[in-house]
């Protein structure tokens, strides 16, 4: 009974380490998605920019922010998500599925922010333009996050 707690413990050990790891390298890919965007005729987007200026705080908490909310989605997505697309065989199909969800939550959310912090900043450019951009960088990130967590291997005991 100790042995397989134990081997419970380093399974969960070693997807937090994935998921920290995936936060911030699928976070990294979204960011150069934004930089990128403008030079593909998309307006400029700043997820960082945005959230310290909903939140009146510095840039570098808007920064800080923005990784800290990559990990804390791919945590969900390594210990309840993945389960839910684990019929979905390829692993960049998840993270497109992962991706889009991230999306949407990501408006809900900052309607909601928007809401509580009196508007959201101003944006520029087509706003259909914006989304789509929107959309790919999420993409990208949950791509990246769907490749680097790995599923849980079920072995069958006899």
């Amino acid at each position: 009974m100790l042995c397989i707690e134990n081997q419970h413990k380093q399974k969960m050990k070693a997807k937090i380490q994935q998921a920290l790891l995936a936060g911030l390298a699928g976070t990294g890919a979204m960011t150069l998605v934004t930089r990128v965007a403008p030079m593909m005729g998309f307006p400029k987007m700043s997820p960082p920019a945005m959230l310290s200026m909903m939140m009146g705080v510095p840039t570098i908490v808007g920064w800080m922010m923005h990784f800290m909310i990559g990990i804390v989605f791919a945590m969900a997505y390594a210990l309840f998500f993945q389960n839910l697309v684990k019929g979905i065989a390829s692993p960049v199909m998840r993270g497109a599925v992962f991706g889009m969800a991230v999306f949407v939550f990501a408006q809900i959310m900052m309607a909601v922010m928007g809401a509580m912090m009196g508007g959201m900043p101003p944006m520029e450019g087509s706003m259909v333009m914006m989304m789509v951009g929107g959309v790919i960088g999420h993409v990208v990130f949950g791509i990246v996050v769907a490749l680097l967590v790995k599923p849980a291997v079920h072995h069958k005991f006899n």
